[in-house]
């Protein structure tokens, strides 16, 4: 009996809004502009801290990079890496520790690449086989060098997709020559793409070459056996701490540091970095939906306003349904029914804006928004909270009224 009494009430509640269409209209636009708000800003928040995670996962995990120590020079002091403090030795040294997956040490520099008629400058990096396991990085054609290649200080060369684009096109790039400046090196692999990092830099515009071939055939070595710096993976997260202790404790050892000597070399965590950032994008997107929010609470209190008028205006009509037996009880249910009405009306027609909004601010502004499903839900549930929390007052309004002065407004 009960549920046919609502079921009754909703067309009585469409009718009465659609007396008044500009008004309803108008009150369901703050509610349309609220949610589409909340869906797009959690979409563009979602989207910074995916294209975060994303740049994390290209970097490699549990990673840090070990540097040359700084350099002084007539009392000016020079950045970490200008005196060359790291040895390969060094590097097979932190291989052996129990807490250190793996480590790759690096030599590397800029260099012109030619094939043909096109060229394509770019930063060589030379290091080991264990280069692509730190960095995560698997091959879409090809395979990488071995440790005789590292021996034998071999010309070959693996490249990244956008140092094969321009010098490759469409062309398949494996068992190619190239030469880096004026040597000829055979191109052996091709790296899956991983697009930018944290800094923006593109980590595609790259090629890769044993570690011996840049120090005595590429770039040269005024101090034999050194390298720039050396990538070191952690064995799990939870190793992090030890490694990087025992990393430092080692190099310091095999340095022959004085106790209470400054380190001539220093180690960087990436991963706590990287995870700094990630902390960031989260606290932006939680930001951008606070502030869409606030839309929605325009909204609601622009249809408390509309309810309020839509109860001065039914005065009368509030009081002959009083007259007839209608309890104060049905009174507040349909003015409740109307409110909601138009906040899920509205709520609707801003998902469908906002994910629209998506879509357009993907193609044409060429940014990463995700829509999720846990986001429509939120801002659908939010809108229709509103409408309840703000319809609320002007129904318990109509429903208090007496129904002797409610016959005599005009």
């Amino acid at each position: 009996m009960r549920l046919a009494a609502y079921t009754a009430m909703l067309p009585e509640a469409l009718r009465a809004m659609g007396m008044n269409r500009l008004r309803t209209a108008l009150a369901m636009l703050g509610m349309v502009i609220g949610v589409a708000a909340v869906v797009l800003m959690l979409g563009v928040g979602r989207g910074a801290q995916l294209a975060v995670e994303r740049s994390i996962a290209s970097m490699g995990s549990n990673l840090f990079i070990v540097l040359s120590g700084a350099s002084t020079s007539g009392g000016l002091r020079f950045g970490s890496g200008t005196t060359p403090t790291l040895t390969l030795k060094d590097a097979e040294a932190l291989a052996q520790l129990p807490s250190i997956k793996a480590v790759a040490p690096t030599y590397s520099g800029s260099a012109q690449m030619v094939h043909g008629a096109n060229n394509w400058s770019t930063v060589v990096y030379g290091s080991t086989p264990a280069y692509f396991d730190v960095r995560g990085w698997s091959f879409a054609a090809g395979n990488g060098f071995d440790d005789s290649d590292v021996r034998g200080a071999t010309r070959v060369v693996v490249i990244g997709k956008t140092v094969a684009e321009n010098l490759f096109g469409e062309e398949d790039p494996i068992g190619k020559i190239v030469r880096i400046k004026n040597s000829p090196f055979r191109v052996i692999g091709l790296l899956e793409p991983k697009g930018q990092n944290l800094d923006g830099r593109d980590q595609d515009d790259t090629a890769v070459v044993p570690v011996t071939t840049a120090q005595r055939k590429l770039f040269g070595n005024p101090f034999p056996g050194t390298v720039r710096f050396i990538s070191v993976q952690a064995a799990s997260a939870d190793a992090m701490d030890d490694a990087e202790r025992e990393m430092a404790q080692l190099l310091r050892q095999r340095h022959r540091l004085a106790e209470g000597a400054e380190n001539d070399f220093s180690i960087r965590n990436l991963t706590a970095s990287a995870q700094a950032e990630a902390e960031s994008a989260q606290a932006m997107a939680v930001m951008l939906g606070a502030i869409a929010s606030i839309s929605l609470l325009v909204g609601g209190i622009g249809i408390m306003n509309i309810m309020l008028v839509s109860v001065t205006e039914r005065t009368r009509e509030i009081g002959i349904r009083m007259a007839i037996g209608a309890r104060r009880f049905d009174i507040l249910t349909q003015f409740l029914f109307e409110a909601v009405i138009i906040c899920l009306a509205g709520g609707l027609l801003g998902v469908l804006l906002g994910v629209g909004g998506a879509w357009l601010a993907s193609g044409l502004a060429d940014m990463v928004v995700v829509v999720t499903a846990d986001s429509i839900l939120l801002a659908f549930g939010f809108a229709v909270g509103i409408g309840i929390f703000f319809g609320f007052y002007p129904a318990r309004r109509a429903a208090r009224l007496s129904p002797v002065e409610a016959l005599r407004h005009d």
